[in-house]
């Protein structure tokens, strides 16, 4: 049988394929380095030039804000690249209005960055962003010795910034709610007259994206203290500064695990290159899901491959995905093809990214026939035969993403708003239908 996609605005169909994937799979810049690099490059000092860069909804909202805040930021879309001269610590611009879809990293580091300017500063967002909590890193800017509020009092955007440099200090955060909050203190931090040391309070979320944080902050001449032992502390000693640079930003391993998933899933074979062991995103680490679900792995130092077992005969898990929330969906999308219950938990922070993201899938599983038991940190889901369904994506990419796998297999299942990929990534479904019919 062909494979046929069929995407449109409104919906993406695809007729399930008969026969193992098997591909090499070119994936786009990582996200979260994309939106992390481009502060840091526009603090530097001098030009950076940065290669391999992701263009998509949540990379362009970032570098729009900073070319308004008067960074000259260069966006070079043919060949990925962005050039940002920098601003050696401070924006040009006294004032601003800038708008950021509903991207939570934007809305994140640049709350903390605009600290280090001088004037008035509003960051707003599209109502989900409105829902999306900022109250613990505003809290933290301000004992800090910053001015930065929620405008409407609820502890989420709109946000307000009135900058005149940050003192910086000690400052206690919760680590229950997002890594996010403590990336963009940190990439604030150099500039902060006295340093800054962070300390968490209780758990740590998402913790790979700490190191991922650091090492970009190292690559621009700042060192960071990372504990990554217990995770409690988190220190940029006073009087250092990003210096400008040339950056190669890796793929999206976050965005390459739908791919392995799709190897996976149909008994196939699917490689990305330039993800290797050197990776810094620990999203990486959903292979070993998959491998613990039958698939064989093989992360090499410029390469990741997953073939998946015969006839993608999975086996349902039982895992804590705190660390790589972001692959739940990915999950989820292919547990009822596994034998047995697939059981994810540590994933509560979920609800609070661009959908209630737990919610979202135990509603979406049951439309396709499944058995969800659903919890405040996670879900098992039980196989039953699939019925066909129309998938609501509630605007999250992840959403999207994950069940498209799932149309490799199953028929009659359509994804509702594809087009809400642009996100962090535009042509997923283009990618995902050049794998299955090549």
């Amino acid at each position: 049988m062909t494979a046929i996609g069929t995407p449109s605005l409104d919906t993406f169909t695809f007729t399930p394929i008969d026969r193992p994937v098997d591909g090499t799979v070119v994936i786009p810049g990582s996200k979260s380095i994309t939106n992390r690099v481009l502060p840091i490059a526009a603090l530097a000092r001098g030009s950076s030039e940065l290669t391999g860069a992701l263009f998509s909804d949540d990379t362009r909202y970032m570098a729009e804000a900073l070319d308004q805040l008067g960074v000259r930021v260069e966006s070079d879309e043919a060949n990925n690249a962005f050039t940002v001269t920098g601003g050696d610590g401070t924006f040009p611009a006294s004032t601003a209005e800038l708008f950021i879809g509903n991207s939570g990293t934007t809305v994140r580091f640049l709350t903390a960055v605009l600290t280090l300017g001088h004037g008035s500063f509003r960051i707003d967002g599209i109502p989900r962003m409105r829902q999306r909590p900022i109250q613990p890193l505003l809290t933290a800017l301000n004992d800090l010795g910053s001015s930065a509020v929620s405008e409407d009092g609820t502890g989420c955007p709109p946000v307000r910034v009135i900058a005149d440099g940050l003192p910086g200090g000690s400052v206690t955060v919760p680590g229950d709610q997002s890594s996010q909050y403590f990336s963009a203190l940190l990439i604030a931090a150099p500039y902060a007259r006295n340093g800054v040391e962070i300390l968490v309070e209780g758990d740590l979320v998402s913790k790979p994206y700490m190191p991922m944080t650091a090492r970009v902050m190292e690559a621009f001449g700042v060192e960071v203290e990372l504990d990554e032992t217990d995770w409690k502390r988190f220190a940029v000693a006073p009087g250092q500064r990003y210096q400008g640079r040339d950056y190669q930003i890796e793929p999206d391993a976050s965005n390459a695990s739908y791919f392995f998933a799709a190897a996976a899933v149909t008994g196939g074979r699917v490689r990305v290159d330039g993800l290797g062991k050197s990776s810094t995103q620990g999203d990486l680490q959903f292979v070993k899901v998959l491998e613990a679900m039958g698939a064989s792995v093989t992360i090499a130092e410029n390469y990741t491959e997953v073939i998946g077992p015969p006839q993608g005969a999975l086996r349902g898990v039982d895992l804590d995905l705190n660390a790589i929330s972001d692959t739940a969906q990915t999950l989820a999308a292919i547990a009822p093809f596994a034998e047995g219950p697939t059981t994810f938990r540590g994933v509560e922070h979920a609800r609070l990214k661009e959908t209630d993201r737990v919610a979202a899938l135990a509603t979406e599983l049951r439309k396709m026939g499944q058995a969800v038991d659903e919890r405040p940190d996670g879900l098992t889901i039980t196989p039953q035969p699939i019925v066909a369904a129309d998938i609501d994506t509630y605007d999250d990419h992840r959403m999207a993403m994950g069940f498209g796998v799932a149309t490799l297999r199953a028929p009659g299942i359509r994804i509702l708003d594809p087009g809400c990929t642009a996100k962090t990534f535009p042509d997923f479904f283009d990618r995902l239908s050049a794998l299955a019919t090549g």
